[in-house]
């Protein structure tokens, strides 16, 4: 996740910007207040914020526990801060956006917008600045790029990004908005070789194939926009905003994605409970266990990493575990005695797909990665990015609807 592109549309802001042009959440407000409303809510949709920043601000002062117009009036006032020249003004602009964020929270407003722009300020430095580039000519390029942008300016921006990729051709940020502003102008074939050109600079951050998802499903090709999502999910699995994004796309296509969890019994005293689980299967759930002791006090952890002094959760002991648990199963469902009970419980069956489709790693990482496997992930990423979007899309992501 990237701190330097919170003012940037995302496509699960679509759903609230349908949300957003009745009044819902104001009361009594007379028919110029109502008028004001729609015209900035209609402003916002239209990308121009610059626009809406005075209705809203004036709106803010009228209703401040409109929650919807909290949320648009802190989207603009990032927006704004780009424009400004004065490092200090432009802070003081994403801080009071981040506090109004806090506030329409507090109103009951978790919008996927509210909810990405607030984790996006939440990671400001203490400054509330947003660094481009080590290099001041660069980072100078790229600030008068995302002020063009602000005003709209689009010619003028790809002057600036393209001026700031003459200097540093491997800038992620400047790819990145290059690609947005020919997505703004709607050059779409522009845009995503400009998308793609940004997630190959960086194939680990997933901000380019989010921004291409958001293009090619506002223009509704959802096939395209899901295999962008799959490609997010991997590049940064344990980022809020993806799942979002994610949920957003299940929900314009009126489905879900797949929660995919093995329902193991929590400790192996519970696995030997027959009143949790089948008793023909519970030799596999021992095994589980056992292996996950050896792993945690029988010393496989220490030999497996030998430079970690401490014992934590990781990828191997879980994924061995499970392996071992997977063959037992086989055992049983081969077995004419135990085949039914294989059969029918839902966990023992997932977890034999799991390990039949490769992608045993995959799941432990992406459904069970705590602190300690999290740690885990970028080096299996390396050379298993394959199997990681298998998972993806044979487990997790629902099809798409054909392209209209």
């Amino acid at each position: 996740m990237r701190i330097d592109e919170p003012r940037r549309l995302f496509l699960a802001a679509l759903l609230l910007l349908v949300a957003c042009s009745p009044l819902t959440a104001q009361t009594g407000a007379d028919a110029s207040d109502h008028a004001s409303r729609q015209k900035a809510m209609a402003l916002f949709s239209e990308g121009k914020r610059l626009e809406a920043l005075p209705l809203l601000e004036d709106l803010e002062q009228k209703n401040p526990k409109d929650d919807q117009v909290l949320v648009a009036l802190a989207a603009s006032l990032v927006e704004h801060a780009a424009t400004l020249t004065d490092p200090e003004a432009s802070a003081k602009e994403r801080f009071r956006a981040r506090d109004l964020l806090q506030r329409a929270w507090g109103l009951g407003n978790t919008s996927p917008l509210a909810e990405n722009l607030r984790q996006l300020l939440e990671e400001l430095p203490a400054s509330g600045a947003i660094k481009f580039s080590d290099n001041p000519a660069v980072q100078q390029a790229m600030n008068a790029g995302e002020a063009a942008f602000a005003h709209r300016q689009f010619d003028e921006a790809l002057k600036d990004y393209g001026k700031a990729l003459e200097l540093d051709p491997s800038n992620y940020s400047a790819a990145l908005f290059t690609g947005n502003t020919y997505d703004k102008q709607n050059d779409l074939l522009k845009a995503g070789e400009w998308y793609d050109r940004a997630a190959k600079i960086d194939p680990n951050a997933e901000t380019a194939y989010r921004y291409h998802a958001d293009m090619l499903a506002k223009r509704g090709d959802m096939v395209g926009a899901r295999s962008m999502l799959i490609q997010a999910a991997v590049a940064e699995p344990y980022n809020r905003i993806v799942w979002r994004e994610i949920r957003a796309w299940a929900t314009i296509n009126h489905t879900a994605f797949n929660i995919v969890f093995l329902a193991i019994p929590l400790s192996q005293k519970a696995a030997a409970d027959p009143n949790r689980q089948a008793a023909e299967l519970l030799p596999a759930w021992r095994t589980y266990y056992l292996v996950k002791e050896k792993w945690k006090k029988g010393g496989g952890f220490q030999k497996q990493f030998p430079r970690e002094p401490e014992y934590r959760h990781s990828l191997p002991e879980e994924s061995e575990a499970l392996a071992a648990a997977a063959r037992v199963l086989d055992r049983l469902k081969n077995d004419s005695k135990t085949s039914d009970q294989v059969a029918g419980d839902p966990s023992a069956s997932l977890l034999l797909k799991l390990r039949d489709a490769g992608v045993l790693d995959a799941y432990v990482l992406f459904s069970l990665g705590d602190d300690g496997i999290a740690q885990d992930y970028n080096a299996y990423r390396s050379k298993n990015r394959d199997k990681l979007e298998t998972y993806m899309d044979k487990f997790v992501m629902p099809p798409a609807p054909p392209k209209q």
